[in-house]
């Protein structure tokens, strides 16, 4: 069942290395909004939309995460915000193997020199929250900031949590970003095909009293399948229509987060007004529904 559609009032695609215009020529022919046309920049280069204060030691996944934010909050290049924290902000990060090469090496080394031998600067992206935890040190946020980690589903299981939040009150906004690496290590845990891909997405969401009353946005809702009401205009992200897996790369436990804001894009920026994103994980028993509108 669900419990009604959520406001998305940001989103962002950083996706290193591919040419959206060109791939979605055949869906869009071509599209005329600037997300498509914008080149996001790798990992080691962040610094261009983050600044350079802050990324040493920051891991490929989580600068991509930071990026992605970085946009969907439409922040200037290089400006970090220094404002007061913002309680009533939660992050929710997806994705499984961002931190895995981090990992193995200090597992490395604590077998051959033992635990001093590990670097002070590496020892907190061991942790399994270390995405989410850095996006909300990096942006002030200071609501709930949790990793899900549950393979492919993991986007929509995110978005799911991410109205749980909403709902029960423990945030007026929420952050939602998915992000993986495609590091020797990573590539070789997900051994699958097509390969791993790098990159991020981020959405914004909150609820109506929080929102901005005007500005763009979108309503996203995620409901059963044999549940989406007819619609026009629909279009599809994933199965039975554009699946940025078979196009780009596998982004694993972000494939869900980079359906959500791609739709949005395609909802808004391309005149597609309805958009579903069926869930990579689970052989489309969800669907997430993007439209344009103001309201739940």
């Amino acid at each position: 069942m669900t419990a009604g559609p959520m406001i998305a009032t940001g989103w962002s695609l950083h996706l290193p290395g591919i040419p959206l215009a060109a791939t979605m020529t055949d869906l869009l022919g071509r599209p005329c909004g600037a997300w498509a046309h914008e080149l996001a920049v790798a990992p080691e280069n962040a610094a261009a939309v983050l600044g350079r204060k802050g990324l040493l030691a920051k891991e490929p996944a989580t600068r991509l995460a930071l990026c992605a934010v970085h946009r969907a909050c439409e922040l200037a290049p290089g400006f970090r915000p220094a404002s007061p924290l913002s309680p009533r902000t939660a992050v929710v990060a997806c994705g499984n193997l961002g931190n895995v090469a981090t990992v193995a090496q200090a597992t490395r080394t604590i077998a051959a020199q033992g635990g001093r031998a590990v670097s002070v600067l590496d020892a907190p992206n061991v942790s399994s929250n270390v995405i989410a935890s850095s996006v909300a040190l990096w942006f002030r946020f200071g609501a709930a900031n949790m990793m899900i980690c549950s393979g492919a589903a993991a986007g929509l299981d995110g978005l799911r949590l991410a109205g749980l939040l909403l709902r029960a009150g423990r945030a007026d906004r929420v952050v939602l970003v998915g992000a993986e690496p495609a590091d020797e290590v990573a590539s070789a845990l997900h051994d699958g095909d097509p390969p791993l891909r790098a990159g991020a997405a981020c959405v914004v969401l909150e609820t109506a009293a929080a929102a901005r009353p005007a500005g763009r946005r979108v309503l996203i809702d995620l409901v059963p399948a044999g549940a989406v009401p007819a619609a026009a205009a629909r279009h599809t992200v994933g199965a039975a229509g554009f699946d940025p897996t078979s196009h780009w790369g596998d982004f694993y436990g972000a494939r869900g987060v980079i359906g959500l804001a791609l739709a949005a894009h395609l909802a808004l920026d391309e005149g597609r007004q309805v958009v579903e994103v069926r869930d990579p994980g689970e052989d489309a028993v969800r669907v997430a529904t993007v439209r344009v509108g103001s309201q739940p």
